[in-house]
């Protein structure tokens, strides 16, 4: 039966993709030197909030996922940021292998929310691990699972993840609107000659706000 342990040891930005993508960089061992013939490997990949400090500023963006900051000694609760599968090619004694992550932007995904109200610091993740180990031995193949205890922590620095959104939306960022309001906004546009959407918004916040025109 194999022995693994996992580790994860570093994440960077996936530079040419086509959606945003960071590659968790695992190394991944097998404590008998037993050889692996695959790994058909599952990471579900969690956020641990209450293994930082957050400054005013996180706290007031943060308040939309944990409320008050008075609150959060029953609301600061892990946030599921993603699963992902990955098949691990044979190795013996120890492997490092890429783990693409698919990543998104839109800001109704608690994760999108979270990583957008940070600004600097570590995001501390939780990886766990599952999935099947395939092998072939003296008595022939055989087919071993991972165990659901198998996990791994990291501190993945703020940094890497705006890297990464700066990389594919360069100082943007997404929200998702109802049908109906981006027809009203449509309309809105083409009455007003308003070129673009960002500018839209913009005009509508000054008007709420009781200025006029847009705000360079």
């Amino acid at each position: 039966m194999a022995e693994l342990t996992f580790d994860c040891i570093d994440v960077q930005p996936q530079r040419y993709a086509v959606s945003p993508t960071l590659l968790f960089r695992l190394r991944i061992a097998e404590l008998s030197k037993t050889p692996v013939h695959a790994i058909a490997l599952r990471c579900q990949i969690r956020i641990e909030p209450r293994r930082r400090r957050y400054s005013e500023h996180e706290q007031q963006h943060l308040a939309a996922l944990f409320g008050e900051p008075s609150r959060w000694g029953e609301t600061l609760n892990p946030i599921q940021f993603t699963s992902v599968s990955h098949l691990v090619t044979s190795f013996t004694g120890a492997t490092e292998v890429d783990l693409p992550v698919p990543c998104t932007y839109d800001l109704e995904v608690s994760a999108g929310k979270y990583f957008h109200a940070l600004e600097d610091g570590m995001v501390p993740l939780l990886l766990l691990f599952s999935g099947t180990v395939f092998g072939k031995g003296e008595r022939g193949f055989w087919v071993d699972q991972v165990p659901w205890h198998k996990e791994a922590e990291y501190q993945m620095p703020v940094s890497v993840w705006q890297e990464l959104m700066d990389t594919y939306f360069p100082n943007e960022a997404w929200i998702r609107l109802h049908r109906d309001t981006i027809d009203a906004l449509l309309r809105y546009k083409a009455e007003h000659a308003i070129p673009t959407w960002d500018a839209a918004m913009t005009q509508l916040l000054t008007t709420a706000s009781g200025t006029s025109g847009v705000t360079p």
